[in-house]
């Protein structure tokens, strides 16, 4: 059999072709590839009557090497397949010693480690014993910049579509957390039909992220020059400063005068390559063009020295009475004047 893709695609493509190999090591900090993997596996390979002889699902913290070693050298009975899971591998002590089963596994057997936020070190005989008869797959964590993108195709292979605008909303206000996004997705997708358009108003009904009091709005208008709507942002955020910390908005306002700062150095170097530079799709270009008539680098200079200078206030360095949605209101003021 061709050897599986160490790819989250071509591993999940052999899967389902029910193309198997003996080892799946799957490591590294993005948890949400991993379980998606070992999930699979787990209601897949087996019918339910084949599991109750021949799957297991462990844990590293109760386990150890010679038992894993022994539920993998097991043969199924009455099934063409056994499954061992050990998930929480992180916490298996000595799990190098797997070397053993690795150079030598049983091809009847899919053995799954979840070795979760941490990784083999490559230079072990272990590895090149996982890569040769089996998959060592690494699942790092996706950039921000990187997130619109995996939303993207997340709603495409969910049978939806979605417009920037929404991707962009999605990850300012979910971060990077895949599993997170894709909760809230599957929830907002129970309630549309297959084929249909993920709006924002979607989002704001199912997700309860507001399309016009966020950061991605404020970033916005600040970008526009629109006073009146920046302080009508900036009074929501102040009386509901639990669902928009402060941090928060200050974290979101430097990167995007962050972007406007990559903006002024690439802008004689074309569309494509300032967009690659800047870490944002071609799309928002025409945003950050608009925030350039009013915002020219010298001006973006000036605002990221106010937003570090008001992140040390919102710490408490330099303020001893202005509350967090004060020190919004100056630091917008400041900002827009």
């Amino acid at each position: 059999m061709a050897k599986t893709a160490a790819t989250f695609e071509g591993i999940m493509s052999d899967l389902k072709a029910k193309k198997y190999l003996p080892v799946y090591f799957l490591q590294g900090d993005e948890p949400y590839f991993i379980d998606k993997i070992s999930s699979y596996i787990e209601e897949n390979v087996l019918n339910e009557t084949e599991k109750i002889f021949n799957q297991s699902v462990v844990y590293g913290k109760d386990v150890d090497v010679r038992s894993v070693d022994a539920l993998a050298k097991s043969f199924p009975a009455m099934a063409q397949n056994r499954v061992v899971i050990v998930k929480e591998a992180q916490d298996l002590k000595k799990i190098e010693d797997l070397v053993f089963y690795a150079e030598k596994p049983l091809k009847s057997t899919l053995l799954v480690i979840c070795y979760k936020y941490k990784k083999l070190d490559s230079r072990k005989k272990i590895c090149a014993a996982i890569e040769k008869n089996g998959v060592l797959f690494t699942s790092a964590k996706l950039y921000e910049n990187k997130i619109p993108a995996w939303i993207d195709s997340y709603v495409k292979n969910s049978g939806f579509n979605c417009d920037e605008k929404v991707k962009n909303l999605l990850t300012e206000y979910l971060g990077t957390d895949l599993s997170k996004i894709a909760n809230e997705l599957d929830k907002l997708f129970i309630t549309k039909k297959q084929g249909a358009q993920i709006t924002l108003d979607d989002v704001q009904n199912n997700i309860g992220i507001s399309k016009d009091y966020n950061n991605f709005e404020l970033q916005n208008v600040i970008g526009r020059g629109d006073v009146a709507k920046a302080a009508r942002i900036v009074d929501h955020f102040a009386k509901n400063q639990k669902d928009n910390p402060i941090v928060l908005t200050i974290t979101s306002l430097y990167g995007f005068f962050s972007k406007m700062l990559v903006y002024w150095q690439y802008k004689s170097q074309g569309a494509q390559k300032q967009a690659a530079m800047m870490g944002c799709s071609p799309f928002f270009l025409k945003d950050y063009d608009t925030a350039s008539r009013r915002l020219n680098l010298q001006k973006v200079i000036k605002c990221i020295s106010l937003l570090r200078e008001y992140d040390l206030k919102s710490k408490g360095v330099n303020n001893v009475s202005t509350d967090a949605g004060g020190l919004l209101e100056e630091l917008i003021f400041k900002i827009m004047h």
